[in-house]
């Protein structure tokens, strides 16, 4: 299978993108890479030609670009291309770790929506204590949502975490400010009442303060509040490894517990690491779309490549189309 990927999205593009396309050439053998972008930026991190090919352009769609506006106007910008790659057939799916709103604009214009998906869902895999981890879906591909879209975003993520992540029976949970089922604000309500009808693994209302313990397996919720959860735990994962280093580091003492403590934190850390989850995958498309972190390495493209890959491999988004032309679930909708 061929993968497109933005070779210029990124705060450490190219270079960390062509080391993690290589990595995951070198690791998945049915795996070709398309990088697209500016190619004398390129080559020059590039040491195999091994099912790796470029597409040369020198448009790049800005952080600091309108998304909408960028991909109408910059046709030829590295993102647009490799959506383009996609909707085209030339490419199974395709990876950006760029502007955030671009590729959504990207995915849902050039890609297509499934018939049925009425707004697709961004959704990143988030570690948790045991390490199993949990997927958050919506996390700021819309911010405002109807009772019907959370329970598309269910039914998405409940296909995504049994066919990608081998989970019988994913339990789903409806963020929310308490766990009594009639909590909450109309939106909640009513798609609590919509996915307990739904035939889907529901396990009822979740707290934000339970998600690292991994009360579910798919957390649900709209894109507002689901971007302000996400970016709560990035800074807050940020602020306690900062505090713990100024702590291990104020005085001798506490620099020679530091060492005897940095494989077990290492470790901790690599557990709470969110690459290793891959991307954050925008489901309701026609074609995998996997948005890398914007300061993703090479070893966070490298996750991402695999996670894209599994997604072809088990057809996520033909099994979600399956699953939405399933007279039991249209009932609901």
């Amino acid at each position: 299978m061929r993968i497109a990927i933005d070779a210029m999205g990124g705060d450490h593009a190219p270079k960390e993108i062509v080391l993690g396309a290589m990595k995951a050439v070198e690791q998945f053998k049915d795996v070709e890479i398309t990088l697209i972008g500016d190619e004398t930026q390129i080559r020059p991190f590039l040491t195999t030609d091994e099912r790796i090919s470029i597409i040369h352009t020198d448009e790049v769609i800005e952080a600091t670009d309108e998304p909408v506006r960028a991909v109408r106007r910059k046709k030829n910008s590295s993102m647009v291309l490799m959506a383009k790659e996609v909707s085209e057939g030339r490419a199974a799916a395709c990876i950006s770790a760029g502007n955030t709103g671009a590729l959504m604009a990207a995915g849902l214009f050039i890609v297509g929506r499934i018939e049925g998906i009425d707004r697709p869902a961004l959704a990143p895999t988030l570690p948790t204590i045991e390490g199993e981890g949990f997927l958050l879906l919506d996390v700021g591909a819309n911010v405002d949502a109807r009772p019907e879209h959370l329970l598309q975003y269910a039914l998405m993520g409940s296909v995504y975490s049994e066919k990608v992540r081998g989970i019988h029976k994913p339990r789903i949970g409806l963020l929310n400010v308490g766990t009594e089922d009639k909590k909450g604000n109309d939106l909640t309500k009513r798609a609590f009442q919509l996915i307990k009808e739904s035939g889907l693994h529901f396990i009822g209302n979740v707290e934000a303060r339970d998600l690292l313990n991994g009360v579910a397996d798919v957390v649900v919720t709209d894109g507002f509040t689901g971007n302000v959860a996400l970016k709560t735990i990035e800074g807050t994962a940020i602020s306690m490894f900062s505090m713990l280093k100024s702590a291990l580091t104020s005085d001798f003492v506490s620099k020679l517990a530091a060492a005897v403590l940095k494989p077990r934190l290492l470790e901790l850390k690599k557990k709470m690491d969110y690459s290793e989850y891959g991307g954050a995958a925008l489901f309701g498309l026609k074609a995998p779309v996997v948005k890398a972190h914007g300061s993703s390495d090479a070893n966070a493209i490298f996750h991402a490549v695999r996670q894209a890959r599994e997604m072809v491999i088990k057809d996520v988004a033909g099994t979600i189309k399956q699953a939405l032309e399933a007279e039991s679930f249209l009932t609901h909708s």
